[in-house]
């Protein structure tokens, strides 16, 4: 028989050896708990990748769907836009506000069916109005002009020194004045006919539209002028137009950090170069005004203008983030499938490199359409987002009107930032 002593020592021994081999196993088990747990996030955590949200647009076929209508205005390209109140700022538009657009080329008849009935007719510039901030069919309402024969006609026609018999405006971008009795001005393209090649068109120079505050449609109170926004550079890049985008840095506009200037953008030579030119809001339409950015300075000099970046679009969008950073938004080289976006420290830059945000699936819908000009329109886009246009028509025009009635609308995508 075993003494006390000796069963005292045993019942040590196996008191100190369960905690220590329980212990043991816990910590075994814990750290078999721990690998397969560590195992199992590895497998069930998200890429690097995925953790980083990706800046891409998606579609918001509500804004197209506004803008398509079987009577009267069916459609039409060239779309640009201001708030009534002339406020730009991303999300300020509520219930209440109005909002003043315009169009360049659109088609004016009815639909019936999907057929697009024969006594349509083209105008080259009609406008619009939208009440609210939400796309809604039966709060926009259009409007062009009448000829003496009730046929339709562009709301705005030349009438300058130096327009010319023949010549039409197609609309660049404008913005509202509130140093100038709350005028809306906008950049419009003078364009003569070239009949024959795939674009039987030219733009001959660029006028300044002055609206009245409280102008109504057909604005037979507006002035135009002619203006020394378009020539040809005389280092030989080519081309200039100024009226591409205007951006308002402005109290009024709700500017992030306002200086009271508008600047103005235009684009230069087949590479596509972005300009940019500025005037004091208060005397925009004294060109003497008017400085050009050089890279390094305001000059008076346009032909010595920097370009700010390239491949950029004739029509396109410059709009301020919160912070006091600008977003140019654009098609890629005007004509092509690729809507892109660039971040710049100032309404001068320096810009970022371009990202591509969005492919356009209408140019494989049908073999000879295409897509050109995005823009951005910020004060009906939410907070953080922009929402953004981009055209679509088809090299076969005639034939592909009458197949596809529709097609010639703006489309709508928004991207987050």
């Amino acid at each position: 028989m075993k003494s006390s002593a000796h069963l005292r020592r045993r019942k040590w021994m196996v008191f100190r050896l369960v905690p220590f081999t329980a212990m043991a196993m816990l910590a075994g088990g814990c750290q078999q708990n721990k690998s397969m747990a560590a195992e199992s996030s590895e497998k069930n955590a998200p890429s690097a990748v995925s953790n980083v949200r990706q800046v891409k647009a998606t579609s918001v076929p509500q804004w197209e769907q506004m803008l398509m209508h079987n009577s009267g205005w069916l459609g039409a390209d060239g779309i640009y836009c201001v708030a009534l109140n002339g406020v730009e700022k991303s999300g300020q538009a509520t219930a209440s506000t109005e909002t003043f657009l315009w169009f360049s080329d659109t088609i004016i008849g009815d639909i019936k069916g999907d057929s697009l009935q024969a006594d349509w007719q083209m105008v080259h510039n009609s406008v619009g109005y939208l009440q609210g901030s939400t796309p809604d069919p039966k709060k926009i309402k259009f409007h062009w002009r009448k000829d003496e024969k009730g046929k339709a006609a562009s709301m705005f026609e030349p009438h300058t020194p130096k327009a010319q018999p023949g010549d039409y405006y197609w609309l660049g971008d404008g913005f509202f004045n509130h140093q100038k009795d709350s005028t809306i001005y906008i950049l419009a393209y003078r364009i003569k006919s070239l009949p024959g090649g795939v674009y039987p068109f030219e733009d001959v120079g660029v006028s300044l539209i002055a609206v009245p505050k409280g102008s109504r449609p057909p604005f037979t109170n507006h002035r135009q002028m002619d203006t020394p926004l378009f020539f040809k550079d005389s280092n030989g890049k080519g081309k200039v137009v100024f009226g591409v985008a205007v951006l308002a840095n402005t109290v009024g506009a709700k500017a992030p950090k306002p200086d009271g200037y508008i600047y103005v953008y235009g684009v230069r030579g087949d590479k596509k170069e972005l300009l940019v030119a500025r005037v004091q809001d208060k005397a925009f339409e004294d060109f003497s005004q008017w400085r050009y950015w050089d890279g390094s300075s305001w000059g008076t000099d346009v032909h010595k203008a920097a370009a700010l970046t390239s491949r950029v679009s004739n029509e396109m969008g410059v709009s301020f983030m919160e912070d006091g950073r600008v977003l140019a938004s654009y098609q890629l080289d005007t004509n092509s499938p690729t809507v892109a976006i660039q971040t710049g420290q100032t309404p001068a830059g320096p810009f970022q490199p371009a990202k591509k945000i969005f492919e356009t699936p209408e140019v494989y819908e049908d073999l000879d359409f295409y897509t050109y000009n995005a823009k951005a329109h910020p004060h009906l886009s939410k907070p953080g987002e922009l929402l953004i246009s981009y055209n679509v028509n088809s090299f076969d025009f005639i034939a592909d009107i009458h197949k596809h009635p529709h097609h010639l609308r703006p489309r709508f995508i928004s991207v987050k930032y």
